[in-house]
């Protein structure tokens, strides 16, 4: 069984240009992931912040020694988004579309 303290633990951390605020058991939908199959572990050195109960860590940048582990939950693509270039006078029309590759991860430990 977690202690309180392992429960209200999180964690800042930084992956694909982006900051996530995560605990164990959250699931977040990060940028494409090179460990990209379901159920292969991912592991994010980049930590920025460790909040738990005996008190928080802040690194400059990051926090060495530290990582946030988990599994990968499912990879895929994001819904299409259609963008459309237009000039009405030069009859100029453009239709594109365009969907992300996304990975989810569950996240288990914060070490």
């Amino acid at each position: 069984m977690a202690t309180q303290e392992q429960k209200d633990a999180f964690a800042i951390i930084e992956t694909g240009g982006k900051q996530y605020r995560v605990a164990a058991g959250d699931v977040i939908t990060v940028e494409k992931l090179s460990a990209g199959g379901a159920g292969e572990q991912a592991i994010f050195d980049k930590v920025l912040l460790v909040e738990s109960g005996g008190g928080t860590e802040i690194g400059a940048p990051y926090l060495a020694g530290r990582s946030v582990s988990g599994s990968v939950v499912v990879s895929g693509r994001a819904k299409k988004v259609t963008v459309i270039r237009y000039k009405q006078k030069s009859r100029y029309f453009k239709k594109r579309g365009h969907r992300q590759p996304f990975t989810k991860v569950k996240i288990e430990k914060i070490s």
